[in-house]
């Protein structure tokens, strides 16, 4: 074995960006399938509060979003894969159906109470992923400060508009 490879270095760079390609996927695999459950005229008809983003960020923020999540658990594979990161990438795999999930409740559903309960065990799921995956690589820690930064956003809007269309 060479004595300069390391677990954070993979055997081969085609290697590494087939895990990278898997990961992007994976992420991807979650706005896929939230992407099923669309707003439509039932979110339009919502009173929304007056800082209510418009809807054209929600796309260029979500990849933005899904990409960083994605690079932050390829450098947590990469070191020492699931066999050595269970934990953080455990928490990863528990935060991603969350995100999906969330989705289906509150567009759905159409029903923020129920989303509103979900985005706080998703918010939950995240800093407890960002917290391991700082452990495991501190890049990964950092890649995931956006991605909780802007669920804290939704989940405080979710109420919002929870508590404005009771």
């Amino acid at each position: 074995m060479n004595a300069r490879l390391t677990v954070d270095s993979p055997r081969s760079p085609a290697r590494a960006a087939l895990a990278l390609a898997g990961w992007l996927l994976l992420a991807f695999s979650a706005a896929a399938f939230g992407s099923r459950f669309m707003p439509g005229e039932w979110y339009a008809q919502l009173n929304k509060p007056v800082w209510n983003p418009p809807n054209w960020i929600f796309g260029p923020v979500w990849t933005a979003l899904y990409t960083m999540m994605a690079i932050a658990a390829w450098l947590v594979w990469r070191r020492g894969g699931f066999a050595t990161q269970k934990v953080p990438l455990g928490l990863f795999l528990l935060q991603l159906l969350l995100n999906a999930a969330w989705s289906a409740l509150f567009f759905g559903l159409r029903n923020p109470g129920l989303a509103f309960a979900e985005i706080i065990l998703l918010w939950l799921a995240i800093l407890g992923t960002l917290l391991a995956f700082g452990k495991a690589h501190r890049l990964a820690g950092v890649l995931m400060v956006p991605y909780l930064a802007w669920v804290t956003f939704a989940a405080v809007l979710n109420f919002t508009l929870w508590q404005l269309n009771r």
